[in-house]
């Protein structure tokens, strides 16, 4: 189980400077997630943007109280393939010394915003084992027109620098692979196909990678004006979506990334 942690204005406007004029939700959704896990016994990873960690530290020594794993997410919620190598590397560090410094512990695990590391930018996989990360989740084996490697190897596999990449999971159909272990998926997939994807990995000895967002689960965020699929793809279903999870740790066991990759 992994969080993204993330206001829900994080992924709609990439200008960190517009930021403060959107009203922070962050804290309330993520405690909501926090009381689903510990009402079902769930462990999760938290990737933890940055800019959330430098404005609630106390936030991020919440989930690391409650017994979650803390992770990076990079510090602004940019592309990675929309950055220099040199950008990259200073955002991902100082996402890093922020969480170290709040939790006291240097984080083992990054996922990209937008999971955009792609063939545009696999060079990014080399500086986050220099940063002295044991994984990344941010490959994601999709056909997706912001994401996604579709030919990328769908389980957990050690990459020649020794960097584990965890990707999310998908279910292998004939043509392609089948997103359906999170975000807007997760959202709009009926419960019963859910689980049903969920058991046919458990049958071929597979376990899933799930990621979720707190915003997802805020009913109650702002609307704004947005292009018509983003509009469709970030409030479809918000409020079932809190139950929906909920259901979901009830019926299956969950751990830390960390913990399964067994780190």
């Amino acid at each position: 189980m992994s969080i993204d942690v993330e206001d829900w204005y994080h992924c709609l406007s990439p200008d960190p400077a517009t930021w403060p004029s959107f009203e922070h939700r962050i804290v309330e959704s993520t405690r909501r997630v926090l009381e689903i896990f510990a009402r079902t016994s769930t462990r999760a990873t938290f990737f933890i943007l940055g800019a959330v960690a430098e404005r609630e530290p106390g936030l991020v020594e919440e989930i690391q109280k409650a017994g979650h794993e803390i992770a990076s997410h990079g510090t602004e919620h940019r592309f990675v393939y929309r950055q220099t190598p040199e950008e990259f590397e200073r955002d991902v560090r100082r996402s890093v010394e922020t969480l170290r410094a709040i939790t006291g512990e240097t984080p083992r695990g990054y996922r990209a915003p937008y999971f955009s590391i792609t063939l545009q930018s696999l060079w990014a996989l080399d500086t986050l084992r220099n940063l002295g990360f044991a994984y990344d989740s941010s490959i994601h084996p999709v056909h997706n027109h912001r994401y996604g490697i579709p030919g990328a190897a769908r389980l957990p596999h050690a990459l020649p620098s020794g960097l584990i990449e965890a990707p999310i999971s998908t279910l292998p159909l004939r043509l392609l692979n089948l997103p359906f272990a999170g975000g807007v998926y997760f959202r709009a997939f009926p419960m019963f196909l859910i689980r049903r994807c969920f058991r046919r990995l458990e049958a071929r000895g597979e376990r899933v990678v799930f990621y979720f967002h707190p915003w997802e689960i805020d009913e109650g965020q702002p609307r704004i004006p947005l292009p018509w699929s983003l509009r469709l793809r970030h409030y479809h279903a918000l409020g079932p979506a809190g139950p929906k999870l909920e259901a979901l740790c009830r019926e299956f066991r969950f751990g830390t990334l960390s913990e399964v990759l067994n780190l």
